[in-house]
């Protein structure tokens, strides 16, 4: 019995077809965060136990200053928390391509090429393979939402490139006068379409807002 039947895009006498092994470079960029951050450990590792046999202890605190000091302070425990959510989410999100029909027949899935904390989630830039479309995210938003624990999932295409696909996972409200700890404004506002006609989009800061004159 091929999985979730309620949005199969195989004919209903295939199975679902099996997701295929990707190449080292695809394993690579699936992993860019995991392997930079233990190349940095490494590093700092290498350079304190340096420091340290040369009897040299002010590197040693500088460094160790430096990596605690974020840590210690409010504003950097939420960036690390919000940008272990955008790893995680990350990585839900391609296992969702892996468990349902959003990869092709030859078992490649969509590329996430960018993923950044919002003030209510995250927001993901993802680039579709040949016979995926954004409407398939959308038809699988509750599968999205579940993987990655969040409350909802907003998709949004491209207007020139149908290949382009931000997705916005909702894990919160979003608070009177947060500020974005991420970079989701460089993504643009006016070049995206909502596949929800009744999502209100918010409005373009950049361009100047017309008020209505009383009087």
């Amino acid at each position: 019995m091929p999985r979730n039947p309620r949005n199969q895009i195989f004919p209903a006498n295939e199975d679902l077809p099996a997701a295929g092994s990707a190449s080292p470079l695809v394993r690579l960029w699936r992993f860019r965060t995991e392997l930079l951050l233990a190349a940095a450990l490494a590093l700092f590792t290498l350079t304190l136990l340096g420091a340290a046999q040369e009897g040299r202890w002010l590197p040693f605190i500088l460094l160790t200053s430096a990596v605690s000091a974020p840590a210690a302070t409010r504003v950097g425990r939420s960036w690390f928390a919000a940008h272990f959510w955008c790893v995680a989410s990350r990585h839900r999100l391609q296992r969702t391509c892996l468990e349902t029909t959003m990869h092709t027949r030859s078992g490649r899935i969509p590329l996430v090429l960018w993923i950044t904390p919002t003030t209510t989630g995250e927001k993901a830039l993802i680039m579709t393979r040949a016979g995926i479309s954004a409407e398939e995210f959308e038809a699988y938003g509750a599968e999205i939402a579940a993987a990655c624990w969040a409350r909802s999932v907003n998709v949004y295409r491209h207007q020139k490139r149908a290949n382009l696909v931000i997705v916005e996972i909702v894990r919160r409200d979003e608070l009177p006068g947060a500020v974005s700890p991420g970079l989701d404004r460089l993504y643009g506002r006016r070049t995206w379409e909502s596949l929800r006609p009744e999502l209100e989009e918010p409005p373009d800061l950049r361009g100047r807002l017309a008020l209505p004159q009383l009087g």
